[in-house]
């Protein structure tokens, strides 16, 4: 199975039981760093995640994909909140971040610049539009590398 096969896979097979427990699945990221491979689930609800949520939501999940055993090898599941520098992957992040502050990068320059950083003022299935100091500046998802809430100090 492929990485995007076991991203997917887990998604689906946790989605129910973070709406049973009144979170958001917000992503899932499996990833090799050094010799070890991670499982990441990211969770989140109104208020905020606390380190108990993690562990609850870790158990029950490790119990769901220890029955289907959908990885070859050895993984360390992790559980956290997706923090306040969000990563913004699917349209209810986009939506839940309109007119808010977030930081783009590119594959390759718009006007000279690779990073961007304005409100987010809309988007569609192709397109978002960000308002940098009063002027919108459009430009296509597929030119994004990343795109997250941008923190201000």
């Amino acid at each position: 199975m492929t990485k995007k096969e076991i991203e997917q896979l887990v998604f689906n097979l946790l989605e129910p039981v973070a709406k049973d427990m009144e979170f958001d699945l917000v992503d899932i990221e499996y990833v090799k760093e050094g010799p070890y491979m991670y499982l990441r689930v990211f969770i989140d609800k109104i208020g905020g995640v606390t380190i108990d949520d993690c562990q609850d939501f870790s158990q029950i999940a490790s119990q769901k994909i220890d029955k289907i055993d959908p990885i070859e090898g050895n993984y360390f599941l992790e559980v956290s909140s997706p923090g306040i520098d969000r990563p913004l992957k699917k349209d209810k992040d986009f939506k839940r971040a309109l007119k808010k502050d977030v930081e783009v990068s590119l594959y390759k320059p718009v006007n000279n610049s690779k990073k961007f950083i304005g409100e987010l003022n809309d988007f569609d299935e192709n397109s978002i539009s960000l308002n940098i100091e009063d002027e919108i500046i459009k430009l296509n998802r597929s030119d994004i590398a990343k795109i997250n809430l941008a923190i201000k100090f």
